[in-house]
């Protein structure tokens, strides 16, 4: 109970509707080519904003409504993610070193209470295969996906309550930014009735991620040629099975250099939207 209370009073949020155990599960396999300037050397979601990899950024925005616990579906270059997870502590803790024997005194440990899986789900394999790769990881429970390059201030405490009310095997946060995104076609009780991927021409409700999911899920997904995008949220779609939560505050995706330059002003500046976090 102390430690709920103390996670409450880090985040702007109400934590009364905290779904306890609930997983986030992050897609952070790609090649992320639009972004090659950053991405030649390591993956997308190791980018830096604010000199820390906007992962730690989605994972600090789960973690404000009590999600601590993260599987990363890692693929292109995964090592880098791997040794960031490995290193974390050491490289932030202070610590004393006993050289002749290999001793470890941390004197500080101010880490975060997470629990970070990081799988190597394949070079190749497309979001869907990813996700169905880490089946075991993630367990018979519902969890939260999203991707590793999204940030925003939607409240996830409002968004898992909403699903949980909705009773459908998922739910996808929608958003109104440029038409580049997969375009979300919602009826009048909310339920998605059509979905099409990145169409340039196409203005209106887009994809977000900061999906919360059921463990039916899995059993759309075909094989690794499989992009969640396509056939699962197709399959979603036709079952009426797919629910839009609507968010009307920040979200951006970090998909070129452009858009990276543009959250790092904002952070530098202090006026991060997606910080829903204190300290």
């Amino acid at each position: 109970m102390a430690a709920a209370r103390e996670i409450c009073a880090n985040t702007k949020f109400d934590c009364s509707l905290r779904v306890n155990d609930m997983k986030a599960v992050i897609f952070a396999g790609g090649f992320g080519t639009r972004l090659s300037e950053e991405t030649a050397i390591r993956p997308k979601p190791m980018v830096e904003v604010g000199q820390r990899p906007i992962l730690w950024h989605i994972m600090k925005i789960c973690a404000a409504h009590g999600i601590n616990e993260f599987v990363v579906l890692g693929g292109y270059k995964v090592e880098f993610i791997k040794n960031w997870v490995l290193n974390y502590r050491d490289t932030l803790c202070d610590f004393t070193v006993d050289l002749r024997s290999g001793d470890v005194t941390f004197l500080t440990n101010g880490v975060e209470p997470w629990k970070i899986t990081v799988l190597d789900t394949g070079l190749e394999t497309m979001t869907g295969g990813r996700l169905k790769r880490g089946q075991a990881a993630i367990g018979n429970e519902p969890f939260l996906l999203t991707y590793g390059d999204g940030v925003s201030d939607v409240n996830l405490t409002d968004l898992i309550a909403f699903h949980k009310a909705g009773g459908k095997m998922a739910t996808v946060t929608a958003v109104e930014p440029p038409g580049r995104f997969g375009i979300l076609g919602l009826d009048e009780a909310g339920v998605v009735k059509t979905f099409r991927e990145k169409d340039k021409r196409d203005t209106g409700l887009i994809n977000a991620g900061f999906f919360i999911c059921e463990p039916g899920v899995f059993d759309l997904v075909d094989g690794d040629a499989t992009v969640w995008e396509a056939e699962p949220m197709d399959r979603l779609v036709q079952m009426r099975e797919l629910a839009a939560y609507r968010h009307d505050g920040f979200w951006a995706a970090m998909d070129n250099v452009h858009d990276r330059t543009v959250l790092e002003r904002m952070w530098a500046a202090g006026t991060a939207p997606w910080k829903v976090w204190r300290g």
